[in-house]
């Protein structure tokens, strides 16, 4: 079973979300919350699997909850997915360098969700290709934003630092391996091994780890 923990300032979101995750056999709500604070408080209450996180809430906002959720070790099997009304929202990078596995528009299909919910659960990164490029690189490499180079960067291959700059451009296994010619068995295990020398979460935080260090150019 999935647990699932929603957090919205809207009432109705928060009663559609829950409607829609209950009338799945293998998830289920463990709680509600219309704050930032709430959410984290809830969070380390119930130990949900997944957070269905708001960005724009009162007090503490989403972005903040996400932060003291992914920085609580007791909540090391957590994973928040961010929920933004624009895909290009200017808080989603952020939401991410923080430590969110991805994120959703509020207009995704509820099918789509309800899969979204199961592969960020099961460890996977919730980053589309084509959003990944749109958005990070909109965020990421802004001006004001220098690289600054993961400090355990330097424990990487050189072809261990191409995975990486290729996950940042928002590549699959399967197109890394046809990018480097070689099995996607190997490309995944390059993902692997890199994102456990940098001490990532999962594919997501590779990602702004890849930005960050100046991986991947604008």
């Amino acid at each position: 079973m999935i647990r699932v923990l929603i957090a919205d300032d809207q009432d109705l979101v928060r009663i559609g979300l829950r409607a829609l995750v209950s009338s799945e056999e293998d998830l289920t709500v463990v709680g509600e919350a219309a704050d930032g604070l709430r959410a984290v408080e809830l969070a380390r209450r119930e130990r949900p699997d997944v957070v269905l996180m708001d960005v724009r809430m009162p007090g503490v906002d989403g972005i903040e909850a996400t932060r003291r959720i992914v920085a609580d070790p007791e909540l090391a099997g957590c994973r928040v997915v961010v929920l933004t009304t624009f895909e290009l929202d200017e808080y989603v990078f952020d939401a991410l360098r923080h430590g969110a596995s991805g994120f959703l528009t509020k207009d995704t299909r509820p099918a789509e969700l309800l899969r979204a919910i199961r592969l960020v659960a099961a460890g996977e990164a919730l980053l589309s290709p084509s959003v990944t490029r749109r958005v990070v690189r909109e965020f990421a490499t802004r001006p004001a934003r220098v690289p600054r180079p993961h400090p355990r960067l330097g424990a990487l291959t050189e072809r261990e630092r191409e995975v990486v700059g290729l996950v940042g451009e928002g590549l699959s296994n399967e197109e890394i391996a046809g990018r480097l010619v070689v099995s996607p068995a190997t490309a995944r295990t390059h993902v692997s091994r890199a994102m456990v020398k940098l001490g990532a979460r999962d594919r997501a935080q590779l990602v702004v780890f890849a930005y960050q260090s100046g991986l991947v150019d604008g």
